[in-house]
């Protein structure tokens, strides 16, 4: 039983289920990329190039042969995913920036200080009395 205690404190901690949001959100926003750059990004640049449609874009090494299809480098597939990987890397990157200026501003306002305990008030009079003794 207490390796199953073990795991689920381990599963319940605030970090692994962090990464969990983190891991399910990006897989998400990853394919609102990806139909943003193949779907509304790419066309328009095909169109702007002569109608070229990158998804289609191949060197062929060996041609097709009857059931066996042809051995080709897809690079224009190659092209959208790092165009993918740019917006996301963007957007991560104003998204941290955004969280680490809000983070720097809670912690530029400084904390009033603490109150002065009964001994530090006691002994601050007693130094200024003994101060007024000495001036005497």
């Amino acid at each position: 039983m207490s390796v199953l205690k073990e795991l689920k404190s381990f599963m319940m901690r605030g970090n692994v289920v962090d990464m969990a949001v983190g891991v399910i959100v990006g897989g998400a926003f990853g394919k609102i990329v990806s139909s943003l750059v193949s779907d509304v990004i790419m066309p328009p640049i095909g169109y702007v190039l002569g109608g070229m449609d990158f998804s289609n874009l191949k060197f062929i090494i060996k041609d097709a042969i009857g059931d066996v299809p042809a051995v080709t480098i897809n690079y224009g597939t190659f092209i959208q995913t790092i165009l993918d990987f740019i917006i996301i890397a963007t957007a991560i990157f104003f998204a941290i920036k955004g969280m680490n200026s809000l983070q720097n501003k809670k912690e530029e306002t400084p904390a009033e200080p603490p109150a002065p305990t009964k001994e530090e008030v006691l002994l601050s009079e007693i130094r200024d009395l003994l101060k007024e003794q000495n001036k005497k």
